[in-house]
């Protein structure tokens, strides 16, 4: 096999027409709105189940996106998905991003609750900044607790909920989705299993590019494609 090396941007743009071809073949109807998100998360796991298992709250996409000029910090509940978040895209709108899994103040917390660091940490970060988007891709528990502050008052700009895992993940995730509804706050969650750091960031990215921060969307050439067929 002869090895053939190309340009990064090039590899993600074969990979988004190769993306869009596979969900034409599958028939699957995606709305505009949140293609983006569905076909990035799909690239970012080469997964075609999140075409299916992604859960968008109603306008998800364009509260999330017109929420980026309104100040509010990102919070993560992993320093894997605070990396993977496109820092340029996060600079152009002023936007800081933070995680608060190794803070001292959210270990002691953790220890004398006998919680997990990333339900304390949901909430420091609540105190700290006040007006916060919360993104996760790892910890259920972090999902628990901003369920537990919504009830309690708070209202988060926006979550991006996808943890991965078998301990009560699936079980958090469908009680973010009614708690998000019934306060409405804009959601994004993988139902199920399926998640990760990786996704979480892709899901974030790809919200950042389509607010027109430097990549291209793909809904457009997908779109073109379903009428010429």
């Amino acid at each position: 096999m002869e090895t053939r090396f190309c340009a990064p941007g090039e590899i993600e743009k074969e990979s988004m027409r190769i993306i869009r071809q596979e969900l034409l073949q599958k028939n699957k109807t995606i709305p505009e709105e949140n293609l983006d998100v569905v076909m990035r998360a799909i690239h970012t796991t080469a997964d075609f189940d999140y075409a299916d298992s992604l859960y968008f709250s109603k306008d998800a996409c364009s509260r999330i996106i017109k929420s980026f000029t309104d100040g509010a910090v990102f919070v993560t509940d992993t320093n894997m998905c605070l990396a993977g978040i496109n820092k340029k895209a996060l600079s152009s709108f002023g936007i800081k991003a933070c995680c608060f899994m190794a803070d001292e103040t959210v270990a002691e917390r953790s220890a004398k609750n006998g919680t997990t660091r990333a339900y304390e940490a949901m909430g420091y970060a609540a105190e700290s900044f006040g007006k916060a988007a919360f993104i996760s891709g790892n910890a259920p528990t972090a999902l628990m607790r901003l369920c537990e502050m919504m009830e309690e008052g708070y209202r988060p700009s926006f979550i991006i909920g996808v943890p991965v895992g078998f301990v009560n993940v699936v079980e958090s995730k469908e009680e973010l989705i009614r708690t998000c509804k019934r306060y409405d706050i804009p959601v994004i969650v993988s139902r199920g299993r399926k998640g990760g750091s990786t996704v979480a960031a892709g899901i974030t990215n790809a919200l950042l590019y389509k607010s027109g921060t430097g990549d291209v969307s793909v809904s457009r050439n997908y779109v073109n494609q379903r009428d010429m067929r």
